[in-house]
């Protein structure tokens, strides 16, 4: 899927793979995020040969021009997660939103592990 929009230079289409790149940069940015992982185990192997790894542990989900983020991340030790969890919706709902010119209706920030 993608999201449309238009404007009086033409049609625009960005596709869920280009918001998927363009999160993962955000998040990785943010502080106390060591790294981003898939959800699956075998999505991780698939990975391993793959040679874009900028979108994983992302998921993006369009509809009716609205998108919809899940985020699959390790944290720092010693961070406050809760704290980290809040930074990270506010940067990519920010990020994402000035890229695309979408509304961001939810970004999902799934904790799946911390490392030292």
């Amino acid at each position: 899927m993608s999201v449309n929009t238009s404007n009086a230079f033409g049609e625009i289409t960005i596709s869920n793979d280009a918001i998927a790149i363009v999160t993962g940069y955000i998040a990785r940015d943010c502080y106390g995020v060591v790294d981003l992982v898939n959800q699956k185990f075998a999505e991780n192997v698939s990975d391993c040969v793959k040679k874009q790894t900028l979108s994983k542990g992302v998921k993006i989900l369009t509809v009716n021009n609205r998108i919809y983020i899940d985020l699959y991340v390790i944290l720092k030790y010693g961070v406050s997660i809760s704290a980290v969890a809040e930074s990270l919706k506010k940067a990519i709902k920010y990020g994402v939103e000035e890229f695309t010119g979408m509304i961001v209706d939810s970004v999902n920030v799934n904790v799946v592990g911390i490392r030292v």
